[in-house]
């Protein structure tokens, strides 16, 4: 089965957050891309479906249960 490939714009929606930040988590290594450059123009990158849902349950924070 091929994978979900999501634009820089629907990766920054789901994660509300700016483009500018999803950029940033790519450089960093966080988030994984697929480039799909078919000359030699700007990169076309795409983030893996999978690769945004393991970004997301890396960062998961669960608050601890309040003291009674």
């Amino acid at each position: 089965m091929p994978a979900h490939l999501l634009s820089i714009p629907a990766v920054a929606a789901a994660l509300d957050v700016d483009r500018r930040t999803v950029y940033r988590f790519i450089a960093a290594g966080d988030l994984p891309v697929v480039d799909l450059r078919t000359g030699t123009g700007r990169s076309r990158v795409r983030v893996p479906a999978a690769g945004l849902e393991e970004f997301i349950a890396r960062r998961l924070v669960v608050s601890p249960r309040p003291r009674r």
